[in-house]
């Protein structure tokens, strides 16, 4: 256990008083879940969240009065009892290192050393945190993300309960009663051999609104096209009554709004950190892609309907947000030769594909998105962001959280340039110029 824990937090972490805890020790002491808690202490929801998991944090350890450093620091226990195993790092993107000591001083559990800069932020990458306060829950043995969405589960068990909180499958979350708009309740089990979309969204959120019109057309067309699919909302409006508004304009399912611990549930099984978000499922209920939205706006005609990844995306509008979810390989084009994006594709795949499929095997997210990026408003706008040579093709690996990039300026790139890239990217052996 303490190889992968230290290959993910390094050597040493530190207690709210300032002593430093060998990494290793945590398999000594029977750690088998770890939290990491994601936050900065300029955040005010972030101080609101470490008040409230300080206590769950206490009641789960049995440390009555769990104050700065209680038992984070503590020697090895023969048989901990089961929710003594479990330990929280907190991961900070502070920049000043006195307000970061101010925040931690008052925290029982561990926290990444401030000089350990470059390694918070291969965690941010890695578990593509992208709100704070944020908290998931890991395997401490096999690093495997057990929950997603921690913060529901201070809200919803309390006393741990549920304690290790590991996924349960879609059938028996969603297990119930499901409502259309008309008043009709029909049974969870009416889902069998269908494709599944689990539409996260809410009225007062208006990129959700404008979502939800472009779904409903793209609902009406897979429907027609003989295809088994259903879709259900799940709510996050703020009253029934606007729920039931915004229900009211959508043709399929919905988790009924009084059964918040379903819906509660339905967010912690899929992490959801923002809306709108829409999970599409394949009919065993395992996930085929979390990325729903940018596919129903990519897709109108629903062609490519269930959506299955592409291991190389075309940039456009619609998908550019994802290059702040992580490192990205792009690799920019002259677009102006019709045939110049699809070689280039063509050209990348079978790294981006060897890649997927070796942190799949690991149960992991790929540690690089890639895409192929042509000539247009929106890749002019990203070059003049991000300072890039004109030059076409151009290889390049842009990390937003970090503000760094990587650039390969030659006149030819083969696979093999490629591949080397990639390789010492992830090797860690490229100087990153700056954003």
């Amino acid at each position: 256990m303490s190889g992968f824990l230290e290959e993910l937090l390094g050597e040493k972490l530190v207690t709210g008083g300032g002593e430093e805890v060998d990494v290793h020790s945590l398999g000594a002491r029977g750690i088998s879940l770890l939290g990491l808690y994601f936050g900065c202490s300029l955040s005010a929801p972030c101080a609101q969240l470490s008040a409230s998991l300080a206590a769950f944090y206490g009641r789960l350890r049995g440390d009555a009065a769990a104050g700065p450093g209680a038992g984070a620091g503590a020697g090895a226990a023969a048989e901990p009892e089961p929710r003594r195993r479990l330990e929280i790092v907190f991961v900070s993107s502070d920049q000043d290192q006195r307000q970061w000591q101010d925040f931690v001083r008052d925290m029982p559990w561990l926290a990444l050393p401030y000089k350990e800069k470059h390694r918070k932020l291969k965690l941010w990458n890695k578990y593509r945190i992208s709100n704070i306060p944020s908290l998931i829950f890991l395997d401490a043995t096999t690093g495997k993300v057990v929950c997603r969405n921690g913060l529901l589960v201070i809200r919803d068990d309390p006393e741990g309960l549920e304690f290790p909180w590991g996924p349960k499958p879609f059938r028996e979350v969603i297990a119930g009663p499901l409502l259309r708009n008309n008043g009709q309740s029909l049974e969870s089990s009416s889902l069998e051999g269908s494709h599944v979309g689990v539409y996260f969204s809410a009225h007062w959120c208006p990129p959700c609104r404008s979502l939800t019109r472009v779904l409903v057309e793209s609902y009406r067309k897979i429907k027609e096209a003989g295809q088994n699919f259903e879709i259900i909302f799940v709510s996050a409006d703020r009253s029934e009554e606007s729920f039931k508004q915004y229900f009211s304009e959508m043709p399929w399912l919905a988790v009924p709004y009084t059964d918040e611990a379903r819906r509660s549930r339905l967010n912690r099984l899929y992490g959801i950190q923002g809306i709108p978000t829409l999970i599409v499922l394949d009919p065993q209920g395992e996930v085929i892609t979390r990325q729903g939205r940018v596919e129903v706006l990519n897709d109108e005609d629903c062609r490519e309907f269930p959506w299955h990844p592409k291991p190389v995306l075309e940039l456009s509008d619609s998908n550019a947000v994802q290059l702040n979810e992580g490192p990205c390989l792009v690799l920019f084009v002259d677009s102006e030769d019709d045939g110049e994006s699809e070689a280039a594709k063509q050209l990348i795949q079978p790294i981006a594909e060897k890649i997927i499929a070796k942190y799949k095997a690991k149960e992991e997210e790929a540690p690089l998105l890639f895409f192929v990026a042509g000539e247009d408003d929106m890749t002019d706008s990203l070059r003049d962001y991000t300072n890039l040579p004109e030059a076409a093709p151009l290889l390049t690996i842009l990390d937003m959280s970090a503000r760094a990039k990587y650039v390969m300026d030659v006149e030819e790139i083969t696979p093999a340039i490629v591949e080397a890239f990639v390789n010492d990217f992830l090797a860690e052996k490229l100087k990153p110029e700056p954003i």
